[in-house]
């Protein structure tokens, strides 16, 4: 052999093009390296997720796409401040989404309202509207931080494959105390 050539394994002679493995690990791995976001960039943190977009980070190597609607998208990624104006906005959207959808909270103002904290008008947090399932902090987090939120949820997406079709953990009560009133030790 020449070149950088590998030497052909023994599995390929077993079973050429073969692939053995679950069809829910399948799925969740083209799920996570093609996630198509609706960006919904309300403040200052929008700048950062425009920049993790641009080529210096490209989340396109991540399979990343933005998308600007609602019908073909799984991932939102709300950026910045929710106000209540834009609560049923936010909702109406998500709403729209595909099954299986998912959603990023990025900025200390999605996540909790940052330094609008108790204002009259600001949401305490996009996870009083809808379910959260990634949240990215800071103020404003950086374009890496936005890169590690998506990895996290690419994370996510195949945990949650292996463990579908499982039944659920159980839980394991404590020992029960003697009724008889004799001590337990």
């Amino acid at each position: 052999m020449s070149g950088n050539v590998p030497a052909e394994a023994p599995f390929e002679r077993v079973l050429p093009n073969a692939v053995v493995c679950k069809s829910n690990e399948l799925f969740a791995l083209a799920r996570k390296s093609s996630l198509w976001t609706l960006s919904f960039g309300l403040a200052c943190c929008a700048i950062e997720m425009i920049g993790a977009h641009m080529s210096h980070h490209d989340l396109d190597r991540f399979g990343v796409v933005t998308w600007p609607s609602p019908r073909q998208s799984d991932v939102m990624i709300v950026a910045g401040t929710v106000v209540k104006k834009m609560a049923d906005p936010i909702k109406r959207l998500y709403e729209q989404m595909p099954d299986p959808k998912w959603v990023i909270a990025m900025g200390s103002c999605a996540t909790n309202g940052g330094p609008y904290y108790r204002s009259y008008s600001v949401v305490m947090g996009v996870d009083h509207l809808i379910p959260v399932d990634v949240y990215v902090p800071g103020c404003p987090p950086r374009p890496e931080a936005l890169m590690f939120g998506i990895m996290e949820l690419q994370k996510k997406i195949t945990e949650d494959a292996k463990r579908r079709g499982l039944p659920p953990p159980r839980l394991i009560s404590p020992p029960s105390a003697p009724t008889d009133g004799a001590s337990p030790r």
